[in-house]
Formats: C-alpha cells, sequence, structure tokens
C-alpha cells in the first residue's frame, strides 16, 4: 500500500513536471524570468519609409519573452524595427536609413542569443 502512495506521488510530481517542460520547449511558458504570462512588446514605427529589409536568423530564442528581449533591443537603435518570429527564430528588420548590421548583432548578442545569418530582402 505504501509503494503505491508513493508511486502516485511520483507520477503527480512528474505530470507537473513534464508539462512545464513541454510548454517550455513549444515556445508558449515562461523563461528568462518573465513569469506565467507575456506583455507583446509594440511595433515601432519608423520616422521614413522602408528602404530595405534584412532577416536576421537568431539561435537561442525559446519564447516569447526572448522575442520581446530581442524587439526591445533591436528597436532601441534609430532607424530600424524589428518583427520577430519565434518558430522561425528570426528577426525581420526594416531600415529607413543606413544602420550598420554589426551594431544590430551587437544588440542581439549582448542579450546571449547568437546571430547566424544576415539575409537582405
Amino acid at each position: 500500500m505504501a509503494n503505491a502512495i508513493i508511486v502516485v506521488i511520483l507520477a503527480v510530481i512528474f505530470a507537473a513536471a513534464t508539462k512545464g517542460a513541454v510548454k517550455h520547449l513549444m515556445g508558449q511558458g515562461s523563461c528568462c524570468g518573465g513569469g506565467s504570462s507575456t506583455v507583446k512588446e509594440p511595433d515601432k514605427k519608423l520616422s521614413g519609409p522602408a528602404v530595405k529589409t534584412k532577416v536576421f536568423k537568431i539561435d537561442g530564442m525559446h519564447c516569447e519573452n526572448c522575442t520581446n528581449r530581442v524587439k526591445r533591443a533591436i528597436n532601441r537603435i534609430d532607424g530600424v524595427s524589428a518583427r520577430l518570429n519565434l518558430r522561425k527564430k528570426q528577426a525581420v528588420v526594416e531600415y529607413d536609413r543606413d544602420v550598420d548590421d554589426d551594431e544590430i548583432i551587437k544588440a542581439i548578442e549582448a542579450l546571449d542569443y547568437k546571430v547566424v545569418s544576415v539575409i537582405e530582402k
């Protein structure tokens, strides 16, 4: 009888841990200390018309909190506006003036993410 109770308790603990891990791996749970709910980062409006668009492939983003952190960092840079896609692990960045890609890469990598490639659209 005692063994059955222990098995049930372990099963409940395992189920609770697995549920959180599955949500996290699917990008639905929280990580990075963001709590259980996320507030979507608002889009930034460029001050002029977009003159070019680039796609930054980024490793290390696991959840909406990660994409919000990256979007916030990129949008702090004058002349660019970012839209992020967690599933594709990318940031689509629009430019209204010349901005060095290295400035954007440094902003992303300062958050401990890795820029894998930059492709002009």
